[in-house]
């Protein structure tokens, strides 16, 4: 199944230029292509793509969030694992595992190098 661009239109609040999506770090870039990617193979839809991130928006809100715009990755990721977990493409267990080899391999490498993960970053996770 191919998409265009112009699904990015569906994206809610996407922060975007004249170019394109924006991007403060790459972790955000990497997370918001997971999602394209997730969306083309018909995991979900935008629809339910918006309605989850709508939540976890909403969730962070309710919990104290200034919604200044610095925090939008982090809503965006949240709601990622939520749908990967309820569309059991991975358990919360393994999402944690993952996080914190990727925690280990960020702590590992020297500043403006790419994060590649290794077998020892598995080996605390």
């Amino acid at each position: 199944m191919n998409r265009t661009p112009a699904d990015l239109q569906a994206l809610p609040l996407l922060p975007r230029d004249a170019d394109g999506p924006v991007f403060k770090a790459p972790w955000e870039a990497h997370a918001f292509a997971m999602t394209f990617c997730l969306h083309q193979r018909g995991v979900f839809t935008w629809p339910e793509w918006a309605a989850a991130l709508s939540r976890e928006i909403a969730a962070a809100q309710a919990a104290g969030d200034a919604d200044l715009g610095d925090t939008y990755y982090r809503h965006w990721l949240a709601a990622l694992e939520a749908l990967v977990a309820a569309r059991q493409l991975g358990t919360a267990a393994e999402l944690q595992r993952y996080r914190l080899a990727w925690d280990h391999a960020a702590l590992r490498t020297p500043h403006g190098k790419p994060i590649e993960l290794a077998a020892s970053d598995f080996a605390d996770a």
